[in-house]
């Protein structure tokens, strides 16, 4: 069930004694191995292990001011990436402190004599500055030992202090590889910060390290702000920005994994070194000593319970791809939401190109979790680097440099679409220009270092699929980047009329569709595989999925596209998967939009559709949900996966094959046995008559109770896959499970009113009305439109966007010519080839660098007239419309055009509900609550409180007890309804009852009264059923048990 392969290790124990040395091959486990598209496969399902941003290792320095004598406060951290850390401050006194491993706070003199320091070498060093004299002057301890004993103390009180004991434990602390490591990145770090030169190996620190980082924080606060560095350079003396991408880092999948192993041997460490003191030394083998459990284990959890090892969000193919890209600041060593701030969730200016400053979620994560820029890649380090074109000479060259966040600061960048000459020089003499901190300002040409490299460098995949995204306002582009994840496949895929040009390459790594490893031409091409025989004689067969369940339940099915004997190249699309077309990401469908109100049906975001997108299956799109069963062995014996059950007629079991198993094909609605299984019932006192048939019969008349896997409340569909899997067959089942069956059930679902679509900007909503084709606003040539939004949906929401697409859209659908159009525009157009386009051409406009007003108003006055030789749209985007139902023209002119909309995984049949009898809570015996558990609905305390204004008791009191948890009442009740008699009265609801015992417990004598001062007798729920099982004539008598075992 998990894709792992075994790793083995060959192990040595080496006898010291005696110099034997015997080697051996230990297994040390399976090992889950990443798929070819990133992903892992975990117990049968497909998991992403996001990358995790956290602080980077290193040297950070930070000013703060004291609020009694508003002075400048200077601190600094060593943070290793294993360890205990170092702090140094300066109070408002002043002096120097040093804290270590977290502990009080010391002059930090103490901690350079500790390291061997003199009162001579410290003033000699430092003697300049106030601050380090003050130290020195309030600190007492004589030299050496003094310090080493006095920094002991300090960490461990109450524990009597040696020499001894004090070094090696300052030694452990910082410079001890097994309990202190910096990791290359934090050493990295170190030598950029302080200018040293130290090995990159070097992973602890070094004395140098410790009087650097004192000598620029003495530095920083004596109004410096450079320091000699290593080889004489010079080092700029500054505080850190601790939300600066040059000081986060991500964690990807590898080091993630490897931390997690580290964990695991470990533990394993322990295990052996216990095993070696208790063994015979003469019969040890590594075999003996190892045990691989700790290490499995650590992987294990890792995969199954970590918060960054998630289950992959397959609902298409854009959210597996974003799903890979993530970055979350969250999880174990990252930040938590309850602790996390303004500023780390806050847009900074070192995310340009590196984290998309859109895409984030928009609940209590906002801005934890982010998505990895279009352009963005991860250094060595873990820090993410960004693309630019280099210039040289004031002329922008084809050479690429990938900058950190850190080495960005030092240049000047200038925007993608900045206009250049032919020979790659700036047009303008004056450029916008980004600095650091990503100030913007306007400078001259000769004083640019770098080009963007692309307009959509700085936002996500996701979001660079937003057209007119620049004329969208962030927090709805954020809500269209989010819900192009939710999109769910449809039938038939349609391209967008209006792209960004990123739809090709997102499908294609996406790696949902399939794309020709080597060039060649197709030989032949069925509904499962293509064959394609390569132009270096050899044959590839690629298998073409049908029809699987996604995690999500949306059906993943790809369909070739290519026929035999066409031509294909290396990484050409042979075939399309899910929310795909010819290749391209095609997330919804272009539909033809008014923007007009209609009888107040789409009143706040309401959406009224055609019954054409129904009858046409426009938005339908295919859920398969899985069922799974599985035998066991339980106490009284196997279960057991049969046809024979009891107490069921034949025509329930007609669709059911001779194993008990549902039948492929078979169409099943709610209640439908899908695997019929019986389980051992607990046995009875067998009666004479009874061991006669069992003595002919033999063992097949033992009593069984059904408990057959059924088609849940709410489902139903089309058996379109079973899968079994037997522990006879050598399938590998969990400890005590036999047999597994899963039944795969296939249904289709047309859009219908509850369902929620959304377009690309944010503009979301339910589907109020179904209209007839014949009820819908027509166009002048009878083209009645498919969907009606809201106009005022547009101004507040500030997502004119959405606007802008449906003028292109139209334009995209009617098709252009502007021959003889002599503005710039349509001169720009033509020198490309577009003079004249074709109806139904799918255009691009991409992010920041997209279509122009003047190019949409001149082309929608130049679209290609329909058969009356009419232009329906005029350049104002606005038509003429005729109301379905009178045939009369609506007063005032109407925008239309083409919208590209989605349809969105909530589905109003997943959310639909509704119940009479079910499932109640044990303690109370007030029904569950929630789809899943088939539970009521609550009429909570605020609701009891309108009843009660009404005054309308009786309807209260009803939901207080009969239809809640009156036990004894609703039975009766029940009952009463099957006769047609009428309602008997309520009795004691259990919770009441509940109450009454809390009271007891806490030896408070509470007794109940009637309203004439009688107490009333409080009875147990048993009781109570008893008593209605007697009346209604039902037997619950048990006998005593025979023996101890039954029991």
């Amino acid at each position: 069930m998990t894709f792992s392969a075994p790793m083995f290790v060959t192990a040595e124990f080496i006898n010291n004694t005696t110099g034997e040395i015997k080697s051996q091959t230990v297994f040390m486990g399976d090992f889950p191995l990443m798929t070819p598209k990133g992903t892992f496969i975990i117990n049968g399902t497909e998991r992403v292990v996001v990358s995790q941003l956290v602080r980077s290792p290193g040297v950070y320095f930070d000013r703060s001011v004291d609020k009694t004598s508003d002075k400048d406060l200077y601190g600094c951290r060593v943070i290793p990436s294993r360890g205990a850390w170092l702090e140094f401050e300066i109070d408002k006194r002043d002096s120097v402190g040093v804290r270590i491993d977290r502990k009080r706070k010391q002059a930090v003199t103490v901690l350079l004599k500790a390291l061997g320091w003199t009162n001579d070498q410290i003033l000699e060093r430092f003697g300049q500055y106030e601050s380090m004299r003050a130290t020195l002057e309030k600190d007492h301890t004589a030299g050496q030992d003094d310090a080493l004993l006095d920094i002991y103390r300090k960490l461990r009180p109450g524990e009597p202090p040696t020499k001894e004991s004090a070094q090696t434990l300052l030694e452990n602390l910082y410079f001890n590889p097994k309990r202190y490591d910096l990791a290359k990145v934090g050493r990295y770090k170190i030598n950029k910060k302080l200018g040293i030169d130290a090995e990159i190996t070097q992973g602890t620190l070094t004395e140098e390290d410790i009087v650097a980082t004192i000598e620029y924080i003495v530095r920083l606060h004596a109004g410096e702000d450079a320091m000699p560095g290593a080889e004489g350079r010079e080092v700029i003396v500054e505080t850190d920005d601790i939300d600066h991408f040059g000081n986060r880092r991500l964690r990807s999948v590898g080091e993630l994994i490897q931390n997690q192993v580290r964990l695991g041997l470990a533990r394993m460490e322990r295990v052996v070194r216990e095993r070696m003191t208790t063994q015979d030394v003469e019969a040890i083998t590594p075999q003996t000593l190892i045990n691989i459990r700790p290490v499995v284990a650590s992987i294990k959890e890792f995969f199954g319970t970590s918060q960054l090892s998630q289950f992959m969000d397959q609902t298409n193919p854009l959210a597996g791809l974003t799903h890979k890209r993530r970055l979350s600041a969250l999880g174990p060593g990252g930040l938590s939401r309850e602790r996390a701030g303004f500023e780390v969730r806050d847009v900074h200016p070192s995310h340009y190109g590196r984290m998309c400053p859109i895409e984030t979620p928009e609940g209590p994560n906002i801005g934890l979790i982010g998505s990895l820029a279009s352009y963005g890649r991860i250094n060595a380090f873990g820090f993410v680097e960004t693309p630019y074109r280099k210039v040289v000479d004031g002329k922008v060259t084809e050479q690429i440099d990938y900058l950190t966040a850190d080495e960005e600061d030092r240049y000047v960048k200038a925007q993608a679409n900045t206009q250049l000459n032919p020979d790659g020089s700036f047009a303008e003499p004056r450029v916008l220009v980004r600095t650091k901190g990503g100030e913007t300002e306007l400078a001259r040409a000769e004083e640019v270092d770098y080009v963007d490299v692309s307009a959509r460098q700085m936002v996500s995949v996701a979001t660079a699929m937003i057209p007119f995204l620049e004329h969208d306002d962030a927090n709805r582009a954020l809500m269209g980047s989010n819900m192009q994840r939710q999109s769910v496949p449809l039938l038939k895929s349609e391209a967008p009329l209006v792209g960004t040009g990123m739809e090709y390459r997102a499908a294609t790594d996406a790696g949902d569709v399939i794309s020709a490893e080597k060039a060649g031409v197709v030989e032949e091409v069925s509904a499962d595989y293509v064959t394609v025989m390569n132009d270096d004689g050899t044959r590839t067969t690629y298998r073409v999925a049908k029809f699987k369940r996604s995690n999500q339940g949306t059906s993943f099915n790809q369909k070739p596209i290519v026929a035999e004997g066409d031509r294909v190249e290396v990484n050409q699309v042979i075939a399309d998967g899910p929310c795909t077309d010819q290749g391209e990401m095609a997330l919804g469908k272009n539909l033809l939009v008014a923007f007009m109100p209609w009888e107040g049906h789409n009143y706040e975001d309401a959406i009224i559709l055609s019954q054409r997108l129904v009858q046409d299956d426009v938005l339908s799109s295919i859920h398969i949900e899985e069922h799974e069963v599985d035998a066991r062995d339980t106490k009284l014996g196997p279960e057991e996966i049969t046809r024979d059950i009891p107490n069921v007629s034949e025509e329930v079991l007609a669709d059911l094959d001779e194993r008990g198993i549902i039948r492929i094909g078979a169409e099943v609605v709610p209640g439908d046995i899908l695997v019929g299984k019986v389980t051992p019932k607990g046995e009875t006192e067998l009666t004479p008559e009874e061991r006669l048939l069992r003595a002919i019969f033999g063992e097949k008349a033992r009593e069984v109770r059904d408990t057959s896997l059924k088609v849940p409340h709410g489902e139903s569909g089309k058996v379109i896959g079973v899968r079994v899997f037997s522990r006879e067959e050598g399938d590998e089942l969990p400890p005590g499970v036999n047999e597994l069956v899963r039944v795969y059930v296939a249904q289709k679902r047309k859009i219908t009113d509850g369902d929620k679509l959304a377009g690309r900007h944010g503009n979301k909503g339910v589907i109020s009305k179904i209209l007839p084709v014949e009820d819908m606003p027509f166009l002048e040539d009878g083209t009645p439109v498919d969907i009606i939004l809201n106009p005022l949906g547009v101004p507040g929401r500030m997502n004119v966007g959405q606007v802008l697409e449906t003028h292109l859209g139209w334009i995209a659908a009617r098709g252009w010519d502007i021959t003889g159009v002599q503005e710039a525009w349509a001169e720009r157009l033509r020198d490309k080839g577009f003079g004249q386009v074709a109806p139904r051409t799918n255009v691009a406009t991409p992010v920041f660098d997209g279509a122009h007003e003047e190019e949409i108003v001149g082309l929608l006055s130049s679209t290609i007239a329909n058969r009356d030789g009419d232009r329906m749209v005029q350049e104002t985007g606005k038509a003429r419309l005729f109301d379905g139902r009178s045939g009369e023209p609506f007063p005032y002119p109407i925008s239309v055009g083409y919208i590209y909309i989605l349809k969105l995984l909530h589905l109003v049949d997943d959310k639909i509900h509704a119940r009479s009898t079910g499932p109640y809570s044990m303690i109370t015996q007030q029904p569950l609550g929630g789809k899943a558990q088939f539970g009521g609905q609550r009429f909570g305390e605020m609701e009891v409180w309108a009843l009660e204004a009404y005054g309308a008791a009786y309807a209260l009191q009803e939901l207080l007890t009969i239809k809640s948890d009156d036990v004894l009442g609703r039975v009766k009740v029940y009952e009463a309804i099957v006769k047609g008699e009428n309602i008997p009265e309520p009795g004691i609801p259990e919770s009441f009852k509940v109450l009454i015992k809390e009271m007891q417990s806490l030896c408070l004598n509470v007794e109940v009264l009637s309203s004439d001062g009688m107490s009333i007798e409080m009875r147990d729920t048993d009781e109570d059923v008893f008593r209605a099982a007697e009346e209604l004539g039902i037997d619950l008598s048990r006998r005593e048990p025979s023996s101890v075992e039954e029991v």
